[in-house]
């Protein structure tokens, strides 16, 4: 490391070493002659006797140069600094950062680590001086944190920090207090980063290189870093209803380096257990448990999953929430030869779950496209070019589509339709009787329904068909096949959602698949996969997008969002787009739990909030890790303090005005006078 002098002008006191030379080379020795008659031998002990006196001489003057040059060094008070950082001298303004996220509830030998970072937080407040000014800065971004303390003051600030479920990328810190210091208008600019590096948060390598702020990271590494927590949880059907048997599927993961031979999870529902289960973990793995329960509440329901696990408990419980009334809607366009009572009115009219708009070809009202989940168009005669126009624009939006073409069909306005939505044109008209040949599993439509499949099954018998035709860009794929192979039933992604067509009508005179026992199933399953999937959980603290329907919204008042227990309620900031209306929160909800959207003074959505699991890995940086990325990433101005000492203020004071070597060189003079006095007493 390179070493610098705070008052260099004090070298000029090296001229000092003159006067030690001066003195060497001016004071010789006279001596008398006297003679002899043989001289031969005190001649031999003059010359070695001259030879130890010019030996001692040089000595004792080297050690007089050099004790002179040690105090001058001295009172030059060298440092010792990183060859990284230069030496500024003058008022520093110091920002401190100390993660108070979830994960800092881990604990090592001396306590807490949050409670360490406080303690190092102060250590560094006491490297510095009264005439230094203080920022901290916590996950929270608050505003009282963008100003700058007093020295006495910090210290208050400091103790009042705690725990909050608020995430940061250490890039984002950084950036933060780099723009508050660089508002300052102090010469030396230092920021401090104290946390336990977890490496799904410190992001050292995203940092981006300010070279007029020197920053320091202090990692603080937990005694253990083991954790259990649940990650999500998930429906394996998309649609929930009273008194129907769900099945519930969470997740949960063991972070730590030791097994979990014995642990439990409880499921709760409207505040009861409904369902317990046990779960074995090996280390640094993941595992789904299932709970299995009857759906009992009709409209809004609250459940939590809860596991025991310490010292990190906030990610032990996981909300949801689900709606158990639910209305698909289902715009149903029927052609003008048939009677008022066919099959899909039949179904959905006496069915709560559908909400039925149902129309003539003749009189389409289209404005019910706006809050349709489902389009049936049942054995229309033709299709218009204005009929193609809206049903486009709404499947772009998610909308399914159902198209069963009539025998009296235009099958020039169908084809035309047909390949617009990329699916099989139609050819001709087949009225050989053919039974339908098997159900096709391998595409998961009839996932549930059946418990399993018998070659045997009765399955519809068709009296008349249409052939269908692969275009070069149709990718349709098969539901229901007859015998002969032709495609009875088959579907194909079409932008944001789903067009079903069928080969034959569904009218009796085209066979009997509308009375048949599979009808059903095949048309709720179309419906049922038209729904989107409601998301159980949100975060807090995160810029959440909620999506619910955008109906008769003239004249309406703004949705706003409420906690169940009163504690919070929020205008979130709405967007309208097509049929939805987006709610974004804004990280205005911090607190989790229970919530619902209310419109119109009506709830409309349940919602359940969690923290985010990001905290739970604890898996951490070690400081030579840190180190490392530093120098892969030639990061000059970041440097990093390792906490191995119960006092760290030294290092941060050594980090920040070098390390102060005035007193070696002190030490050092004395020992050359005590090496002179030696030479002088001793050497004869």
């Amino acid at each position: 490391m390179p070493m610098m002098f705070v008052y260099p002008t004090f070298l000029w006191a090296l001229l000092a070493l003159t006067i030690p030379i001066i003195i060497h080379l001016f004071n010789f020795r006279r001596y008398k002659k006297v003679y002899f008659t043989n001289v031969k031998f005190l001649k031999e002990l003059q010359q070695e006797s001259k030879s130890k006196l010019r030996l001692k001489e040089i000595l004792v003057l080297t050690a007089r140069c050099l004790t002179i040059a040690a105090l001058v060094f001295a009172f030059c008070q060298p440092i010792q600094v990183n060859e990284n950082n230069a030496l500024n001298l003058g008022a520093n303004a110091i920002s401190i950062y100390v993660d108070n996220s979830f994960s800092m509830e881990n604990v090592q030998k001396q306590g807490p680590l949050l409670s360490i970072a406080k303690i190092r937080a102060k250590d560094i407040v006491k490297a510095f001086g009264n005439a230094d000014k203080f920022q901290v800065i916590t996950n929270d971004f608050e505003g009282k944190h963008q100003r700058f303390y007093t020295k006495e003051d910090i210290l208050n600030a400091i103790d009042e920090i705690k725990i909050s479920p608020s995430v940061k990328l250490l890039s984002s810190v950084l950036k933060r207090q780099s723009e508050f210091l660089n508002s300052s208008n102090l010469p030396n600019k230092k920021a401090y980063a104290i946390s336990d590096a977890q490496k799904s948060t410190f992001d050292v390598a995203s940092i981006k290189n300010d070279t007029s702020i020197k920053t320091s990271l202090i990692p603080l590494a937990a005694n253990q870093v083991n954790n259990i927590y649940i990650d999500t949880c998930w429906f394996e059907t998309p649609l929930q209803q009273k008194g129907f048997i769900q099945k519930l599927h969470a997740r949960i993961v063991n972070t730590g380096a030791s097994s979990v031979n014995a642990g439990s999870a409880k499921l709760f529902l409207n505040k009861q257990q409904l369902a317990l289960t046990s779960f074995s973990l090996d280390a640094l793995s993941k595992k789904e448990v299932l709970f299995t329960f009857e759906c009992k509440q009709t409209g809004f329901n609250y459940g939590s999953i809860k596991i025991e696990d310490y010292p990190i408990t906030f990610d032990d419980e996981l909300f949801f929430s689900f709606n158990s009334k639910i209305n698909i809607s289902v715009t149903l366009i029927s052609g003008k030869e048939l009677k008022d009572n066919n099959a899909f009115e039949t179904l959905f009219k006496n069915d709560s779950l559908f909400k039925l708009y149902s129309f003539s070809e003749q009189a389409v009202d289209y404005s019910a496209f706006k809050t349709s989940d489902v389009i049936v168009l049942n054995e229309l005669q033709d299709l218009s070019s204005g009929l193609l126009s809206e049903v486009t624009k709404f499947i772009d939006q998610g909308v399914s589509l159902l198209i069963v073409p009539s025998l009296q069909s235009n099958l020039n306005s169908y084809n035309q339709f047909l390949t617009s939505m990329q699916l099989p044109i139609i050819t001709t008209l087949d009225t050989f009787k053919l039974k339908t040949d098997k159900i096709e599993t391998l595409n998961k439509f009839y996932t549930g329904v059946f418990e399993k499949t018998d070659d045997r099954l009765n399955l519809p018998l068709i009296n008349k068909h249409f052939k269908l035709s692969k275009n070069s860009r149709s990718n349709m794929e098969a539901i229901l096949s007859l015998q002969n192979g032709d495609l009875l039933l088959g579907f194909n992604r079409y932008a944001n959602g789903f067009t079903y067509l069928s080969s034959a009508p569904f009218s009796p005179a085209s066979g009997n698949f509308s009375k048949h026992a599979l009808f059903v199933p095949t048309i709720y399953r179309i419906c049922f996969n038209s729904l989107k999937s409601t998301r159980l959980f949100y975060e807090v603290n995160a810029n959440n997008v909620i999506t619910i329907k955008n109906e008769n919204i003239n004249g309406d008042k703004p949705p706003h969002i409420k906690d169940l227990n009163n504690k919070s309620d929020v205008i979130p900031e709405i967007h309208s787009v097509n049929n939805t209306m987006l709610l974004y929160t804004r990280a205005q909800l911090n607190l989790p739990g229970f919530y619902e959207v209310i419109k119109n003074n009506i709830p409309s959505l349940p919602l359940a909030f969690n923290y985010s699991r990001k905290e739970s890995d604890l898996s951490s940086y070690s400081a030579g890790e840190i180190e490392k990325i530093i120098l892969e990433k030639v990061l000059k101005n970041v440097s990093v303090i390792d906490n191995t000492e119960e006092d760290i203020s030294k290092q941060i004071l050594e980090e920040a005005q070098g390390k102060k070597l005035w007193k070696l060189f002190i030490l050092l003079a004395l020992t050359f006078v005590l090496f002179e006095i030696l030479l002088l007493r001793f050497l004869k």
